[in-house]
């Protein structure tokens, strides 16, 4: 009876402890004397004072890069599947598509990525490139894109990001306002330059990353091999010009959601505060990891993830959003995904995509019904049961136990190796978040931060299980919650203080390129504390732990007719639950006194739902279109809006369901997959009337 009471008995206990231990735990601290605007602010628990360094005698990238290359020069570094061949195969619809059929990872080593770099840094001098001169770097992820970036750091040159899926119009806007000389580019890209070589201004040079290029690419400019420039380099080496923390490292160019991008100046400063932050926020990196890298590296979110990478000496692979797992489109059946080859133990990603992992599971679990769907429902229920605390999971004997039965299958979509995690980007739903964690079996670390913070804000740390929240502040960020009366947000409301994010520290960067006015509105530039402050836009809210929630954004707010305040993005969130939904945007027009919304359809779960009605799905387009289909969809939105809790006037009164998909290509979503409002309201201006209209 003894040995019985106890084993029952301990666990209980140790469950009542780590409850009370985390509810208990100060992750931010409330911080009184600071200066600028009035406001309720909060730092990291650890660190009284922002850092600006992990380093004392290291200041710039480029130092920091050659230190942590000589440091692991032995170790795997930059890794690239090899092409074994391209096919192209035909749908029964007649529609081509490219499959790729890629081999395994080769590896360079750190100190062979430095000796790559130092061929890059030198060659660029010998094809006449000067340090006061931009480079941008238009081009998909890849070893070679890290390689330019170092190497263009190692010149002091100001390296202008764009990223790869950008419309000719932004294109051009963005390489002829930053006066750009010379372009570093793929195959593609190329193309699209050639395109617009009538309309840009300054560029003399472009270096191809692909060896083969078209010979007549351009009469404007002179193109070079990636190669070639390393080999000029390589024979005639030349002595690195570092530059100083205050410099200008990156002129990054937003996609932006409205309008022509802005290009926010980073320095090495404000990139190096990042790094040294997020270094101290996820445990025990090291020899072990290896980074996933897919997400463009012209999103700041990926460039910080690189950089905190190859500071630590961890491994980083290189593969594409087409051809990331074993089901990937670009992947040729049979070959294995980039995961499956890489089992990488930590990836990044944005919201989008793991809302997308969440559909595709909980999909094939529904389409296997029976014994296996209800197994897979009870598991993710006792799991969740774990994870709040139940004396089975104090011992991680139920993790296990599911682990094994059922959730090892689906953690091997990822590689079966994920130990963790990082979102960013956007909100990421607390459904979506403990779902993937559940299923996945590691931690997700949510994080908060702009391209104009430099990815630095706020981010949870590894042991907290809370979900729908994005931590406590970064040591290199100051939080601050300031009044916005006229939305009904106050720092003095209960039980949590509100208001609009500003955040402050030495990862504020400089402002917008030649764009005086705007930096002016949002950048509140160095106050009497010697802080520098960005104006976010975003609504938050602190708990009583330190940790920030967002909870609206400034612009998404609408005033219906009758004074209700519609949370376009709270709406649309609480609505993308639906397994019908790939993709949505509600509207509100101030005129009238309910909302609308426009729905991409998941393709395949509404063709499933077809196949039970007998209705025919040959036409996706003309499946969307039926008045039985859209009731359908519309009682599952329904159903999501009272799952959320949304006020009867949140809830869309009209839809219009539409069947292809919102993709950066068709510049309705920018390249982090967030909606551009003004663009999809001028794209279906038409059905957007009608809705109102009917």
């Amino acid at each position: 009876m003894v040995p019985y009471a106890a084993g029952v008995i301990v666990p209980l206990a140790l469950t009542l402890l780590v409850r009370n231990s985390k509810k208990e735990k100060k992750r931010g601290v409330i911080v009184d004397d600071v200066g600028g605007e009035p406001g309720h602010v909060i730092r990291n628990h650890r660190f009284t004072d922002p850092v600006s360094s992990h380093w004392d005698d290291i200041s710039t990238l480029p130092e920091l890069f050659e230190v942590s290359c000589k440091v692991h020069a032995d170790r795997f570094f930059l890794g690239t599947r090899k092409l074994i061949s391209r096919e192209v195969e035909t749908s029964d619809d007649g529609k081509s598509f490219e499959k790729l059929h890629l081999g395994d990872y080769e590896w360079m080593t750190f100190g062979k990525t430095l000796d790559a770099v130092c061929n890059f840094a030198s060659g660029l001098v010998h094809i006449g490139h000067k340090s006061e001169e931009r480079i941008a770097i238009f081009a998909d992820t890849r070893e070679e894109w890290f390689i330019s970036l170092q190497g263009c750091f190692r010149r002091n040159v100001t390296v202008v990001t764009i990223y790869s899926s950008l419309g000719e119009e932004a294109l051009c806007h963005s390489l002829n306002e930053t006066e750009v000389t010379t372009v570093i580019c793929g195959n593609k890209e190329l193309k699209k330059l050639m395109d617009i070589s009538q309309q840009l201004e300054t560029v003399k040079r472009v270096i191809c990353m692909d060896d083969e290029f078209p010979s007549d690419a351009s009469s404007s400019w002179k193109t070079t091999s990636f190669a070639d420039v390393q080999k000029l380099g390589r024979e005639n080496p030349v002595d690195p010009n570092f530059p100083l923390s205050a410099d200008v490292a990156v002129i990054m160019y937003t996609s932006g959601s409205t309008g022509l991008p802005k290009g926010v100046m980073m320095t090495h400063g404000n990139v190096l505060a990042t790094v040294s932050a997020v270094m101290t926020i996820v445990p025990d990196l090291g020899k072990r990891d290896i980074y996933m890298a897919y997400l463009p590296l012209a999103h700041i979110l990926e460039l910080a993830a690189e950089s905190v990478m190859a500071t630590i000496g961890i491994a980083i692979g290189y593969g594409s959003p087409l051809t990331l797992t074993d089901t990937s489109n670009k992947i040729k059946k049979g070959t294995k995904g980039d995961v499956t080859a890489l089992k990488p133990t930590i990836m990044t990603a944005v919201p989008a995509i793991l809302d997308r992992v969440r559909d595709g599971v909980r999909k094939k679990v529904d389409a296997k019904g029976g014994f296996a769907k209800k197994l897979f429902d009870f598991a993710y229920a006792r799991r969740l049961s774990a994870i709040n605390g139940s004396w089975f999971g104090a011992w991680g004997l139920e993790k296990l136990l599911w682990d094994l039965l059922v959730f090892g299958k689906i953690r091997a979509v990822l590689g079966g190796q994920i130990r963790y995690l990082l979102s960013g980007g956007a909100p990421l739903s607390g459904d979506t978040q403990r779902f993937i964690n559940i299923c996945v079996g590691a931690p997700i670390g949510q994080g908060y931060g702009l391209t104009e913070t430099c990815a630095g804000g706020t981010f949870s740390e590894f042991d907290d299980t809370s979900v729908g929240r994005v931590g406590a502040p970064l040591p290199c960020s100051f939080v601050k919650l300031i009044d916005w009366p006229e939305g009904g947000y106050l720092t003095s409301d209960k039980p949590m203080p509100r208001g609009e994010i500003v955040i402050g520290g030495s990862n504020i960067t400089l402002g917008y390129f030649k764009n005086e006015e705007k930096t002016r509105e949002v950048y509140k530039v160095v106050d009497e504390k010697g802080m520098r402050w960005f104006y976010t836009g975003d609504i938050g809210q602190f708990h009583p732990d330190g940790c920030l929630e967002i909870i609206d954004r400034k612009k998404d707010i609408v005033k219906l007719q009758h004074g209700e305040y519609v949370s376009l993005g709270k709406v649309e969130a609480a609505l993308s639950i639906s397994p019908y939904v790939e993709n949505i945007m509600v509207h509100a027009d101030p005129f009238y006194s309910y909302c609308v919304a426009l729905v991409v359809a998941s393709q395949q779960t509404l063709e499933g739902w077809a196949l039970k009605q007998g209705i025919d799905s040959a036409n996706f387009e003309e499946l969307c279109a039926k008045e039985q289909t859209v009731k359908e969809v519309y009682a599952s939105l329904v159903n999501a809006a009272k799952q959320s809790r949304l006020e009867k006037f949140e809830i869309p009164a009209k839809i219009k369901l539409l069947g292809s998909p919102w993709t950066p290509e068709s510049g309705l979503v920018t390249a982090a997959l967030k909606l551009k409002r003004d663009v999809i309201k001028k794209e279906f201006s038409e059905d957007l009337t009608k809705l109102y209209a009917s």
